[in-house]
């Protein structure tokens, strides 16, 4: 009887010849020879031939065609990233880092793309764990193994599917190692890659190669508008799954709203693409209320900020500010038409050749007018506006680039980005609001606790824009109507 199926193996073995690791608190003290033995033999083969390429592969290829432009003769390394503990042995779900998916279509954990330097140009590699191996027992032994967590691609099929030469990611870091020539590596996604690197590349120089990646994804492709599309189009549907259960929110708490929206994400989506904010009343007015946890009153408004992210990995980012009874109020109507005015304003800014700024501007001016209008704020509108008097109660950006990340392009240039020009195929949020805290003492009693904002994705077109999100209401009265008639 042995503790293990490789109970003695030598110091440089491989990754892949290296014992199985054992719970240590596992109920079978170890493997029988002839139990492993048994375990070896006995399976059909189930590799999958004729495989079709996923629908971006040409996309995914031009991508790293223009990254290869970008950094002639040098080694470019994007890895995936591995899964992050949760808690003892159990795992966050995996999510790819968005630079790996945008230049390979997959979305697989401890995986890397390799650009190698040619005469002419680059030549890409995937580097993925291969399935799990049957003859030192892995598929069946290890946690992360085939009958623990579900069959991977073998490298044939995954050269199939995204048109990348494959190899066995587990021999890559003493490949990188040995590797010579200028490297470059996308930091923070996976620390081992990165240690066999650690002499070889430079922050400054890895920063390069991570704008570039960021700004590469600014104007996006006909597959990526589609698939912000469906990703838009499956939140409709899932803020209409909220609305129909509202009365159960109020016997329960906002819990109810967020668990509504993220099984209409996971049934038709891969996930959320970020934290739902599900905030009833006061909550309202926490920028990002995600603890989810209060009461839903009849009275009162919910902000519902919610995305789903599609099985490609783009994600919607909408919000409404919904009246919990399906009637506004006569100043929660004065409030969100305030808002909604604004973000008229904002989205009629939104065409190709207007600042990146213009749209947060336009959207600022008119919520300033009405704060000076209302009296909560002593003009003129200019002074207001160059003070930056009105955030106190609107906060935050008026809007921001959406794509692979709620927040995408983050990590661009200020010139290409905020200080940039709008282009065909930018894809943005449009999301102004205004917010009375509870505490506010520097408004009328009435005002507090109120939060609004509306927000909606827009598509840069040739003409002008395109609302993704239209499908949605906007005005106050079209969403009273909507309300009224999704609860029959």
């Amino acid at each position: 009887m042995s503790d293990e199926l490789n109970p003695a193996v030598p110091d440089e073995a491989t990754e892949a010849e290296k014992p199985i690791k054992q719970r240590k608190n596992g109920l079978y003290p170890g493997v029988s020879d002839e139990l492993a033995e048994n375990m070896r033999s006995g399976w059909a083969d189930t590799e999958l031939r004729d495989l079709a390429p996923i629908p971006q592969a040409a996309d995914t290829a031009r991508r790293r065609a223009a990254l290869s432009a970008r950094f002639p003769g040098e080694r470019l390394v994007i890895p995936a990233g591995n899964l992050k503990t949760r808690s003892n042995d159990t795992e966050y779900a995996f999510r790819a880092a968005t630079e790996y998916a945008y230049l390979t279509g997959n979305q697989t954990e401890d995986s890397v793309l390799v650009l190698e330097p040619t005469a002419d140009d680059h030549r890409a590699t995937v580097y993925l764990l291969p399935r799990s191996d049957r003859e030192n027992g892995e598929f069946w032994l290890s946690g992360q193994g085939e009958l623990w967590v579900g069959r991977r691609h073998s490298l044939t099929e995954s050269e199939a599917l995204y048109g990348i030469p494959a190899a066995d990611v587990r021999e890559l870091a003493d490949t990188l190692r040995e590797a010579t020539g200028p490297v470059r590596v996308v930091r923070g996604h996976d620390a081992a890659i990165e240690a066999a690197l650690t002499d070889k590349v430079t922050a400054e120089r890895d920063e390069e190669l991570r704008v570039f990646l960021s700004e590469a994804r600014l104007v996006k492709d006909e597959f990526e508008i589609g698939e912000l599309q469906k990703a838009v189009d499956s939140t409709v549907r899932g803020f209409e799954d909220v609305v129909k259960v509202l009365d159960k929110a109020e016997a329960t708490s906002e819990r109810y709203i967020e668990g509504t929206f993220f099984l209409r994400a996971r049934v038709e989506g891969n996930d959320i693409g970020y934290g739902s904010i599900c905030a009833s009343g006061a909550h309202a007015c926490t920028l990002h209320w995600v603890r989810n946890d209060g009461p839903v009153r009849s009275g009162d408004l919910l902000l519902l900020d919610a995305g789903v992210e599609t099985h490609t990995l783009y994600t919607a980012d909408v919000t409404r500010t919904l009246p919990v009874d399906g009637t506004y109020t006569d100043l929660q109507r004065k409030i969100y038409d305030a808002v909604y005015e604004a973000q008229e304003a904002g989205i009629a800014a939104v065409k190709p050749g207007a600042k990146f700024r213009d749209f947060h501007d336009a959207s600022q001016r008119v919520l300033t007018e009405k704060l000076v209008e209302w009296g909560l704020v002593e003009g003129p509108v200019e002074r207001v506006l160059e003070l930056g008097l009105q955030r106190r109660w609107t906060l935050h950006g008026t809007g921001h680039m959406l794509g692979m990340d709620v927040h995408d392009c983050a990590v661009a240039r200020t010139e290409a980005y905020v200080d940039g020009t709008l282009e065909p195929g930018m894809v943005l949020t449009v999301e102004p609001g205004l917010y009375f805290q509870a505490d506010d003492l520097t408004v009328p009693e009435e005002y507090r606790g109120i939060g609004v904002r509306i927000e909606d994705d827009i598509l840069v077109t040739a003409e002008g824009n395109r609302n993704l999100s239209a499908g949605l209401p906007r005005r106050s009265d079209e969403v009273e109507a909507w309300m009224a008639s999704l609860k029959g």
